[in-house]
């Protein structure tokens, strides 16, 4: 088989959106994906294309992807339904409110736009709300695709530039130089990414990333009129402050009519199947913000797997310890909003060029070469 400049073992989002990157500066790409492109993690996500403000490392990345996807917009197909349709973070009571101050600080000083909304402006923006909120931040930036299609397009607009798609191809073993593929096939190149998501330990043994399963549901068309991406601002602290199950209100709009709703997570799991109490958790929080959802038929329910790292933040770049190997694992539920980040900070790293944002809070480093007790307390 012969050589490439590099081989991505992967083919979610982050994958191909990598392949989209390296091919554009002229390399040689074969994208390795044991089954389809963008059927995976990506195929079970929401499609947000959002900025998070967990943390400054979080916010740069984000609030960067999304705006490389806001320059994409104009060329993506239709069928990628990119929705400029921006995140309200609803506040329930005055203390969520009073939170908003700090949100706005945060966005603002990283060049993000934002808006205040009162309870007025809020339910005239939307009135299908429960009764009560008090105000909402607005976020007109955001906006919303649909995964397994924004994949494919980068893997497509790779292959047009001569990229290899090696699909239904898993990948058996990474050695220096060379991808051993399962049919005993050696697949020959001068730098590997892994971008494999939560089955990447099982090719690089020792990556600190675990699964966190997340439940998501779309309803039929009829559904409550939605026109942005709706966030409760308790989002953080109820899916992100426990290491038990916990569910949050996320609701989306899809160009469909319909509505995908989420969001649970649950620390560790790594089972697929759709649990009945977390989902009805699930459903009751959204029904609380949008009561037209009581007696709403559902299309479908389904899982995914997120991959986790200790700190939330994705391994980007060389795997310290073996320098032919380079990491782009590890988004959890921001695989999608950061694949363009993602992907382009990779590319930068791998072409020596520099990037927009700073590459280091992302760096394998941090958590390799350390023992297991530094990792959990990193």
């Amino acid at each position: 088989m012969s050589a490439v400049d590099c081989a991505i073992v992967g083919g979610g989002i982050v994958g191909a959106a990598l392949a989209d990157a390296l091919s554009e500066a002229g390399m040689s790409v074969a994208l390795v994906e044991a089954r389809s492109i963008g059927t995976g993690t990506t195929a079970c996500g929401m499609g947000h294309l959002v900025a998070m403000d967990d943390n400054a490392a979080e916010l740069a990345l984000t609030s960067w992807s999304v705006s490389l996807w806001r320059a994409l917009a104009e060329g993506l197909p239709r069928a990628v339904e990119y929705d400029a349709c921006g995140t309200l973070w609803l506040a329930a009571d005055a203390e969520e409110m009073a939170a908003v101050d700090s949100k706005v600080s945060n966005y603002r000083a990283a060049g993000v736009r934002v808006e205040v909304l009162d309870a007025a402006a809020l339910y005239e923006a939307e009135p299908a709300l429960a009764p009560g909120l008090v105000g909402a931040l607005r976020v007109p930036g955001d906006a919303v695709v649909y995964p397994p299609l924004a994949a494919r397009t980068f893997a497509l607009r790779a292959q047009a530039r001569g990229a290899r798609l090696m699909t239904g191809t898993p990948a058996q073993a990474l050695r220096p130089g060379e991808v051993v593929l399962a049919n005993g096939d050696v697949l020959a190149a001068r730098h590997i990414v892994l971008a494999a998501g939560v089955a990447s330990p099982s090719l690089c043994p020792g990556l600190p990333i675990t699964p966190r399963k997340g439940h998501l549901l779309i309803t039929r068309r009829g559904a409550p009129v939605v026109k942005h991406q709706l966030v409760e601002l308790g989002y953080v602290k109820s899916a992100h402050g426990t290491e038990g199950a916990s569910v949050a209100f996320n609701a989306q709009p899809r160009v469909t009519g319909q509505l995908l709703l989420g969001s649970s997570r649950q620390p560790g799991v790594g089972t697929r199947e759709v649990e009945a109490a977390i989902l009805e958790r699930m459903l009751r929080r959204a029904a609380d913000f949008l009561p037209g959802l009581d007696g709403m038929q559902a299309l479908r329910a389904w899982t995914g797997l997120r991959p986790a790292t200790p700190d939330g933040l994705p391994l980007l770049g060389p795997h310290p310890e073996q320098p032919w190997l380079w990491l782009a694992c590890g988004h959890e539920g921001l695989g999608i909003t950061t694949a363009t980040g993602s992907a382009r900070l990779v590319a930068d790293q791998l072409l020596g060029r520099s990037s927009a944002i700073d590459a280091r809070p992302y760096l394998p480093e941090r958590f390799l070469g350390r023992t297991p007790r530094q990792v959990a307390h990193a």
